[in-house]
């Protein structure tokens, strides 16, 4: 009898961790979304300036898992020109968002104040249309190690799913680099890959 018992709890802690490590760890607000659009929405990293083949990351999540990914990336984007243009989102039914901004705000000298202002009003609006964000950090490279805190805090606040530190050990590598700004295709492989666990317990 006890040995039946203990295979039983054995049984259910296996699978209580089965199910966890395919569910998101976190409340993700939205999850899981109705949606059926997944949108890259974000700047030059996002639109792909530097790989091979054009889309970067996106490209290469779209092919690793099989599933459509729409580019709204645009070169020399900042957080408040996403603001402006919020409404292309609603040509679709999104999903799930991969949210991926801020070095064009470092670059441009905007207050970080009002860098994470935008953002939180950018997730807000998304979060109404029923979609799940997935927050992309920036810690390495422009916009500098001291955001680390401030888009954790953001993510938790907002429910997003989270990548950090997308650029860690990218930035500043010559070898996956293709200039002083944007990854290569192997900088972008290595993207795809941090990004791609996430957006899949997200599908």
């Amino acid at each position: 009898m006890k040995k039946f018992i203990y295979i039983t709890v054995a049984v259910a802690v296996i699978a209580v961790g089965f199910y966890l490590s395919f569910k998101p760890q976190v409340r993700v607000t939205n999850y899981p979304s109705i949606g059926t659009d997944i949108i890259a929405f974000g700047d030059s990293l996002t639109f792909g300036v530097g790989s091979t083949r054009g889309g970067g990351f996106v490209r290469m999540l779209s092919e690793d898992l099989n599933t459509h990914i729409i580019n709204l990336g645009v070169s020399g984007e900042t957080t408040g020109g996403a603001l402006s243009r919020l409404g292309q989102i609603s040509k679709y039914k999104p999903k799930v968002i991969i949210l991926f901004l801020g070095g064009n705000d470092f670059l441009s000298h905007v207050p970080e104040a009002e860098t994470f202002s935008n953002l939180d009003r950018i997730i807000e609006a998304i979060e109404q249309t029923g979609a799940v964000v997935l927050l992309v950090g920036i810690e390495d490279g422009p916009i500098g190690n001291n955001h680390k805190k401030l888009f954790k805090e953001l993510a938790e606040k907002r429910g997003t799913a989270y990548v950090p530190d997308i650029l860690g050990g990218i930035f500043g590598h010559s070898q996956l680099m293709s200039d002083s700004l944007h990854p290569n295709d192997e900088g972008y492989r290595i993207m795809a890959d941090r990004i791609k666990p996430v957006l899949e317990k997200l599908l």
